[in-house]
């Protein structure tokens, strides 16, 4: 995942790794790895850090089982910081709290990671597993009915109603992306090509 001996640590033989939720984005903590918690980590595929005010190592989860299962490491362009993404089984923070720095970065991009993830890592009695299990047939009939409660909500002029269905419609339509495994950023890249096409012509 990375070149251990190319990172800078600092005078206390630490550099600083900043972990990531790989399905959100969001920031979850700030902790400082040695060269041999670093090492731990790789083999065990789990977050091992050190710690500065006890000086010992510490596994993310050994007590509390909020263990953190290492997806990817990079590190910045002067190779002195840690960027850790990860798949979590429990809040980051010893308060309880998802992340440390309590943001809440939930986006469509997220529901659309969390979407996919479900697809391969199936949980009993989920809708979106009884959706893929189904097929593309089921999924594109789901859309079809959301579109028109959509239309419905929209046409009787109840802003919440409306605001409700759409909520729905984007679901299953994400739904319908993981199975076709179309990403948020392909649509976005449709969109911004209509959008440079059309400031072109009205040039």
């Amino acid at each position: 995942m990375v070149d251990i001996d190319s990172l800078k640590f600092d005078e206390n033989g630490l550099i600083p790794a900043i972990i990531t939720d790989v399905q959100t984005g969001t920031v979850l903590m700030l902790a400082y790895m040695n060269k041999k918690s670093l090492e731990i980590s790789i083999n065990e595929g789990k977050t091992c850090f050190w710690s500065r005010s006890r000086k010992e190592l510490w596994r993310k989860g050994e007590t509390s089982g909020n263990v953190q299962h290492i997806v990817d490491i990079k590190t910045d362009c002067d190779n002195d910081t840690l960027l850790i993404s990860v798949k979590k089984d429990g809040p980051a923070c010893h308060t309880g709290a998802d992340s440390c720095f309590g943001v809440n970065n939930f986006s469509v991009n997220t529901l659309y990671e969390i979407i996919k993830d479900r697809k391969t890592n199936k949980k009993p009695g989920s809708y979106t597993n009884y959706l893929f299990d189904k097929g593309l047939d089921k999924i594109l009939k789901k859309v079809g009915e959301e579109s028109t409660e959509v239309i419905i909500a929209g046409k009787s002029g109840d802003k919440s109603e409306t605001i409700y269905e759409i909520a729905d419609l984007t679901y299953h339509i994400l739904v319908l992306m993981a199975e076709m495994e179309i990403t948020p950023d392909e649509i976005k890249t449709e969109l911004m090509k209509r959008h440079i096409n059309n400031q072109e012509q009205a040039d």
